[in-house]
């Protein structure tokens, strides 16, 4: 390790990386990806080829957080599933060469779509297939036989939006920098309004979005999903509204939602198409409870991005000067969800 603590020193990182992945041969370069805040995300470009290495952020971290090899585990299990993604090479022990865990994996050439409006598609008709591609991966993530791919103890049966709520809420309070009276009354309405258990359960991925996923170069095709460090097993309704939820933030933010976008105008489909969509996808009639999932997701989201913010406030953030607007980010998801809880009710 040199010159900070996320440059990463590739005198000291080649030697192990040749004695523990086939064929890797000539590290000549590292250099850190700009976007993502939670696990640092970095190319390296070798004689043997180019390759992507994602590692826990250094300093203390909450406890449950930055989980790296739930990452990696997810992504080999899923290997041969309708699920694309990147092919697994290495993970690491915590006394790794870095001083912490992190794992490799393959390069795959392709698109990364920023935002959800889609400016950079020529047309109505692919950025609609883009989005049917979307939908139809979480369709085909919430089929996979968990049993079947070895990850039937990747999280607990049941009760699943409690459990989240109760975790959700600890790590808000842990990483709490001042009371947002929005956040209070959310928390307070989600465990007022706990649906019953349905007993559905599947993998899920925990932060489903357009950006945590790679399009080929040249077709509405999706070739990985990414960023799988939230998965775990749960209901697969969380997925859905989570997406939808990002759909419903304001264009003009640092999330790039398509709230006031006119989706029909740019062949994007509407929240209720959508869904409908995943239902046939799935063969579920209808989803109830709706405004709670919604709901949900705001508060999660909020959770997370306070977490964030605190990092940024103990000096361990992955961009620390991005990190520091996701305080206010917090307050607005707690008043979008207040506003909508109010809508509903």
């Amino acid at each position: 390790m040199s010159g900070g603590a996320n440059i990463l020193d590739p005198e000291t990182l080649a030697p192990y990386l040749e004695a523990h992945i086939p064929g890797f041969a000539g590290l000549s370069a590292i250099e850190k990806f700009k976007s993502g805040q939670s696990n640092p995300t970095y190319l390296l470009t070798a004689a043997s080829g180019r390759y992507v290495l994602r590692a826990k952020p250094p300093g203390q971290l909450l406890k449950s957080a930055h989980q790296v090899d739930r990452e990696f585990r997810v992504m080999q299990a899923l290997a041969g599933t309708a699920v694309p993604v990147p092919r697994m090479l290495h993970l690491s022990a915590e006394d790794s060469p870095l001083g912490r865990m992190f794992y490799v994996m393959e390069y795959l050439d392709g698109r990364i779509f920023w935002d959800p409006s889609l400016p950079d598609v020529s047309g109505n008709d692919e950025r609609a297939a883009i989005y049917d591609a979307m939908n139809a991966t979480l369709a085909a993530l919430h089929d996979v036989d968990v049993d079947t791919v070895g990850l039937s103890d990747f999280g607990k049966l049941g009760s699943y939006f409690e459990r989240q709520l109760s975790r959700w809420t600890s790590q808000y309070r842990a990483s709490e920098t001042e009371t947002i009276a929005d956040m209070d009354r959310l928390i307070a309405w989600l465990e007022t309004h706990m649906p019953a258990d349905d007993g559905r359960v599947s993998l899920v991925h925990g932060d489903y979005r357009l950006d945590n996923m790679m399009f080929a170069p040249d077709a509405p095709k999706v070739i990985a999903v990414l960023d799988w460090e939230l998965s775990t097993l749960g209901h697969p309704f969380a997925d859905l509204a989570y997406q939808c939820m990002q759909w419903r933030l304001p264009h003009a933010s640092g999330f790039r939602g398509l709230g006031g976008v006119d989706r029909a105008a740019a062949g994007l489909p509407s929240e209720q198409a959508y869904v409908a969509a995943y239902c046939r996808r799935r063969r579920i009639e209808e989803i109830g409870n709706w405004t709670f999932f919604l709901a949900f997701s705001f508060f999660r989201l909020a959770a997370i991005c306070q977490g964030v913010y605190r990092r940024a406030l103990d000096g361990n953030a992955s961009n620390p000067e991005k990190a520091k607007t996701y305080g206010q980010a917090v307050k607005l998801l707690a008043a979008l969800a207040v506003e909508l809880i109010d809508e509903n009710s």
